[in-house]
């Protein structure tokens, strides 16, 4: 996860230090399972958490880099790579800030990050995406939608939001159901969510 005006970077890290993160449940969300095969090296793993999408990738021979702002979940990410012996980049960073990186990328996964912006640090994930996505590269975004019921957890994003957001510099090449797993012991249903294929069409990123 990452930090933006919705909450600070202590809020983030204490989801893994008090190990209350329900989203972090011990393995890779089953979509970025059924669409592995579509994914292309280099990978940036966008607000990775503990790091299971991108060991899972990593599994699969991509070079992947996994960034989040929680310096306990990159340390329990850089554990379990070496316990499962898989060479995955994991950094302590800002998703807002992507640009400090000095890399760039074919493909990003984005598990349940772009959800927690308001608008204005929305605009701003956005720009920070496009400075590390290679033109035609493609943005994988899981996101809860607004067919979650009740108004718990993150906010809820509707298709028109999503091509609305991406407008400019981008091609929304599709957007289809999908779940997200919460840990088991919350005794919670998946949240449902959109899955979107979300290609990069200019070489700069978008004024904002």
């Amino acid at each position: 996860m990452t930090h933006g005006s919705e909450g600070p970077l202590l809020d983030w890290n204490s989801a893994y230090v008090d190990n209350w993160a329900p989203w972090d449940i011990g393995r890779p969300q089953p979509v970025w399972i059924d669409i592995a095969d579509e994914i292309t090296s280099p990978v940036l793993d966008s607000g990775c958490g503990t790091g299971e999408h991108a060991l899972m990738l990593a599994e699969r021979g991509h070079e992947v880099v996994g960034i989040d702002i929680s310096p306990r979940a990159i340390e329990l990410a850089r554990e379990k790579a070496t316990q499962r012996g898989l060479d995955a980049d994991f950094r302590v960073g800002d998703v807002l800030e992507l640009d400090r990186l000095g890399q760039r990328f074919a493909t990003v996964i984005d598990s349940a990050v772009f959800h927690v912006f308001g608008d204005v640090d929305r605009a701003r994930y956005i720009k920070s995406l496009a400075s590390v996505l290679d033109p035609g590269g493609i943005l994988f975004l899981l996101v809860f939608s607004e067919h979650t019921p009740g108004a718990d957890g993150p906010r809820r994003v509707t298709q028109a939001e999503l091509r609305m957001a991406f407008a400019n510099g981008w091609d929304v090449r599709q957007i289809e159901p999908a779940l997200i797993d919460v840990r088991e012991d919350y005794g919670l249903d998946p949240a449902r969510a959109w899955l979107a294929r979300i290609a990069r069409t200019a070489a700069n990123p978008p004024a904002t």
